[in-house]
């Protein structure tokens, strides 16, 4: 055999498994970990309000503008802000509360293309996971307040009615904003869905379509008028199931 031969690699399947299944049995405490610390850094935000929306809006576009203000008005309200921390509306959500007195909040994700750390950030957590940063912005919530977005708004807004439909996390406040850009959607649900019925018409109950910005807040503190944000001791049981 020639100096420049190679010889054969063998590869041990049983081996590559048992390495494969040591990492999958570490990645358990990595999902621990991370819970355990974004928990303990975020308790003390409440109450607050998740705002979503698309990661590629300008800065010069109005649904900037509006997220900007929105969250500006919410931060004076008393409330924290928690947005995905990234560019486009989460940018603008974190920029308007940053600038007033309550926490400006980041649950920051890296992608490929998208993500980076907008600047505006009181309390930045990062994650490696999606589901566990998913939860996080269920968990701390008093209200969510939807901004048009792309699939990844689209989900948060899935995971939110899916979790309060089935009683998975208690019931709050779930606000889209900007009429026309949800009209079809909404649409779709009450002539599709509910027609086809795959929900309840009743389920459209959970979501309210508003686009004033101090609508947005006043339609929050009307909700828990008379209950306050804490949630109840039935509510926190519910919320250990997530």
């Amino acid at each position: 055999m020639s100096a420049t031969d190679k010889l054969p690699t063998i590869i041990d399947e049983d081996i590559l498994a048992q390495a494969y299944s040591a990492r999958e049995s570490w990645r358990v405490f990595e999902i621990m970990a991370e819970f355990v610390e974004s928990t303990e850094r975020l308790s003390a935000i409440r109450p607050a309000v998740s705002i979503f929306g698309s990661a590629r809006t300008p800065v010069d576009h109005p649904y900037y503008k509006l997220t900007e203000d929105i969250a500006h008005r919410l931060s004076e309200a008393g409330f924290s802000v928690i947005s995905g921390g990234g560019p486009g509306i989460m940018e603008a959500a974190n920029k308007g509360a940053f600038f007033g007195p309550s926490p400006s909040v980041g649950l920051n994700i890296q992608l490929p293309h998208e993500q980076h750390t907008n600047p505006y950030q009181n309390i930045s957590q990062t994650f490696r996971h999606f589901f566990a940063r998913k939860v996080m912005f269920v968990k701390f919530a008093t209200a969510y307040v939807v901004m048009p977005g792309g699939f990844g708004t689209l989900d948060e807004l899935m995971e939110a009615l899916t979790l309060v439909q089935t009683g998975k996390t208690r019931k709050i406040p779930i606000i889209l904003v900007h009429e026309p850009f949800w009209r079809d959607l909404l649409g779709w649900f009450k002539n599709t869905l509910v027609a086809e019925k795959v929900i309840n018409p009743d389920d459209l109950g959970l979501i309210k379509v508003i686009d004033d910005p101090k609508a947005v807040v006043d339609a929050i503190f009307a909700y828990y008028e008379g209950r306050g944000f804490e949630p109840s001791a039935a509510e926190r049981e519910i919320q250990l199931s997530l």
